[in-house]
């Protein structure tokens, strides 16, 4: 049995202060990667560790690493999030509009050539399905493996690597000559080009 996560199953405010000192920076990465927004990421990051200490007494007492576990609720916050701002989106749009006031700051951001091909790259990943765009983010971008990403998202091993198969490949084709580091390799493979 793991003392650390019988510590935290049983609400001991100073084994939980140490698992948020050791695995924020990690949630937050992780929440950067779903959203693109530091700010959103900010707030996945709080909202996760919230519904970890409320979710707690359903840890399993056995276990490794927590990485895991807290990945795969900072994944469901941001669904509920997204969900969330969809609803918030459509009761907007229905709304009157207003005269817009144009955001320079924007403009300035968006002439950014590093911006542009983060843009290109996150729009290539939202046109892959959710379950798709869940696992990738855990394997290429945080780094986890298999096993571990499985764990966060409570499916089997064999679903995670031909999700992130099919994931790899629709992005091949939507980013020919690109390639996208993650921790553990590259997430798809570089076009091989001509010699001259």
């Amino acid at each position: 049995m793991d003392v650390m996560r019988t510590r935290i199953r049983d609400g001991d405010q100073q084994a939980f202060e140490e698992l948020f000192d050791q695995y924020a920076r990690s949630v937050y990465n992780h929440a950067w990667r779903l959203t693109g927004d530091w700010s959103v990421a900010e707030d996945v990051v709080s909202l996760t560790f919230l519904e970890a200490w409320r979710s707690r007494e359903r840890l399993t007492p056995d276990g490794g690493s927590l990485r895991p576990w807290l990945l795969g609720v900072a994944t469901h916050v941001t669904r509920n999030l997204r969900r969330t701002r969809r609803r918030h989106e459509d009761v907007m749009a229905r709304m009157p509009r207003a005269d817009a006031v144009p955001d320079f700051a924007d403009e300035l951001v968006g002439q950014l050539a590093d911006q542009e091909r983060l843009a290109e790259v996150r729009e290539a990943i939202g046109r892959l399905r959710t379950h798709e765009q869940d696992v990738l983010l855990l394997c290429a971008g945080a780094g986890l493996d298999y096993a571990e990403a499985a764990e966060a998202l409570g499916i089997p091993i064999g679903t995670v690597r031909s999700r992130l198969s099919r994931a790899r490949k629709k992005l091949e084709l939507a980013l020919p000559r690109r390639q996208m580091n993650g921790d553990r390799g590259t997430a798809v493979r570089p076009v091989k080009e001509s010699t001259r």
